[in-house]
């Protein structure tokens, strides 16, 4: 006996073979819009796309069910059906985010989108009723909310002014799966108006959302807010990323 401990393991034949990497894991696709090609029909389901504080389902709740969200100062009547949308889905929008006059809400800038400035805008885009969408639409509006909207020139032309407000002009940016997209903004761009800095309350909406939707990660999410005209040069990225992680907010 050599008092050497035999070697059990077992003998490599040929090369060793690298072990395959762990698979991340798999991330909610971000979807865009197929552009209108002709007069589309009167649908009875529709994207609504959100690009400001209602991609936070909690947030889309008050206009859906009423209620006051918190940190607001305003409590929303609801649609006349309460039920939640069917799916929601990450979107991405040609056309620029931005925050500009200031909202009783939150007050500090609200977001707006426009579709002919440059660059893309994220959102969440939620399959709800023609119904639904019409009270969503009246109560940004600051209209009562009961009658459906003429959705025919919107999805014939893409776009369609209700009125000289904020979020009286309607938008198609296209479909997504056959379905038309919708969205509001105003009737200006992003050239014919003063940017305003939002808040911290909203913006926490805005980067919740966007969490929630699934594709976008915290950093990148803090990026994409913090460059926006209105928030760009009084929020950085770091300041937008603690509004993720931290209860309390800044003035």
């Amino acid at each position: 006996m050599t008092g050497e401990i035999p070697d059990h393991r077992p003998r490599v034949r040929g090369p060793v073979e690298t072990l395959a990497p762990i698979p991340e894991e798999p991330r909610m696709p971000v979807h865009t819009a197929t552009p209108l090609t002709g007069s589309i029909p009167a649908p009875e389901q529709v994207w609504y796309v959100s690009y400001g504080s209602n991609m936070h389902m909690d947030r889309l709740a008050t206009y859906i069910a009423g209620g006051t969200p918190p940190g607001a100062a305003r409590t929303y009547p609801g649609c006349r059906d309460h039920t939640a949308p069917e799916r929601s889905i990450a979107v991405e929008l040609e056309g620029r985010l931005y925050f500009a006059t200031e909202s009783p809400v939150w007050t500090g800038g609200r977001a707006f989108y426009d579709p002919t400035a440059p660059g893309r805008t994220r959102g969440r885009a939620h399959l709800v009723t023609v119904g639904q969408m019409s009270d969503i639409a009246a109560q940004e509006m600051y209209r009562k909310p009961g009658a459906d909207l003429d959705l025919t020139a919107v999805l014939r032309e893409g776009r369609d002014e209700l009125g000289p407000g904020r979020y009286e002009t309607l938008i198609c940016p296209g479909t997504v799966e056959g379905i038309p997209m919708l969205t509001f903004t105003a009737p200006w761009g992003l050239q014919d108006v003063e940017v305003l800095n939002p808040s911290a309350a909203y913006l926490r909406y805005l980067a919740g959302g966007l969490l929630e939707s699934g594709p976008w990660q915290e950093q990148d999410i803090a990026d994409y807010l913090a460059a926006c005209p209105g928030a760009a040069g009084d929020w950085t990225a770091e300041q937008v990323r603690e509004l993720l992680t931290t209860d309390e907010l800044r003035p």
